[in-house]
């Protein structure tokens, strides 16, 4: 497996399960912090952010995946997942409230993941000269 790929892929991986443990923890993080603090961890600045590093991140490591196991239907999983975290952030509280945004993140993230795991996977089993065994 290209090594590009396999670190893009476990940094989409990490990144993805960041996203989703800040969203779930933010809650008990508002009972135990003072609000000053929990107020950075809910800050929509920190979502645009993870959005612009998760965005080019899974395109390059799926991209580079597909290339070597030609199952782009993979790409699906992760395309799925980022319209749903952008549309998180785009119109998650606006038209959903903020628990329709969490769960719209959740889902995101969730097929992000799964996209980038079957992405590492199928690199590992294909027989491409690409691929380090």
């Amino acid at each position: 497996m290209r090594k590009e790929q396999a670190i893009t892929d476990n940094l989409a991986i990490g990144l993805s399960i960041l996203c989703v443990m800040q969203c779930l923890a933010v809650p008990s993080i508002l009972v135990l912090l003072p609000s000053v603090v929990a107020y950075h961890l809910q800050n929509e600045a920190f979502h645009f952010w993870m959005i612009v590093v998760v965005l080019p991140v899974s395109v390059f490591a799926l991209t580079l995946g597909c290339k070597q196991h030609n199952r782009y239907h993979v790409m699906i999983f992760g395309v799925i997942g980022l319209v749903l975290l952008v549309s998180a952030i785009v119109a998650g509280d606006v038209f959903f409230g903020e628990n329709g945004e969490k769960i719209l993140t959740i889902l995101g993230a969730g097929f992000v993941t799964v996209g980038h795991l079957m992405n590492f996977r199928l690199c590992r089993q294909s027989g491409s000269e690409e691929c380090v065994h």
